[in-house]
């Protein structure tokens, strides 16, 4: 039995973040922790094929969880969230996006959100990269203040050292990802 569309599209963006994104030596993470892999997902969502790829798996999800808007914390999501709203025009379930600032605007409306999303819309929260989770459960917390309803939770790569349990603990929403980290690998 052959692959279906989705589960080729799934292996292809596989294969880019291990050719692309996989990165080995000695590095720092953004939760503080030291690493010697390393996944720098910009170089697949700042590439055509890449984010065409994430984009397409994850409107199919936003789609089959009737979600209509995704947003997250800048500069991880940034790519994946502009690639999800102009995709998902193309694909017939439109989708709205919106990013969260780290900081609230310090000029003009105060916002920690950007975007036109309406109050009380239920969004989903996305980030390439989760370890501690913090970055994704920090969105849900300034999505949540601004009205917005934070429904679902997902991440391009899960490193599996802890951040998904976090994200439903901390953040209270259900977490998916496209890939665990023993995934990248074919374990």
């Amino acid at each position: 039995m052959g692959m279906t569309e989705l589960e080729e599209t799934r292996e292809r963006l596989r294969r880019l973040l291990l050719d692309r994104a996989y990165l080995e030596g000695d590095f720092v993470l953004t939760s503080g922790k030291h690493s010697n892999h390393y996944f720098d997902c910009k170089r697949v969502t700042l590439h055509p094929e890449g984010l065409a790829l994430a984009s397409e798996l994850l409107v199919s999800r936003l789609h089959a969880a009737s979600i209509s808007a995704i947003g997250g914390l800048a500069i991880g999501a940034d790519p994946i969230v502009a690639g999800v709203v102009a995709l998902s025009l193309k694909l017939g379930y439109p989708v709205e996006g919106f990013i969260v600032r780290k900081e609230p605007k310090s000029h003009g409306t105060g916002a920690w959100i950007e975007g036109g999303v309406a109050p009380g819309t239920r969004v989903a929260i996305v980030d390439d990269v989760v370890t501690s989770g913090g970055s994704i459960i920090k969105a849900i917390v300034n999505s949540r203040a601004e009205g917005l309803e934070p429904v679902a939770a997902y991440a391009l790569v899960d490193r599996e050292e802890g951040g998904a349990e976090a994200i439903e603990q901390e953040g209270g929403l259900p977490f998916e990802t496209l890939f665990r980290y023993s995934e990248i690998f074919g374990e």
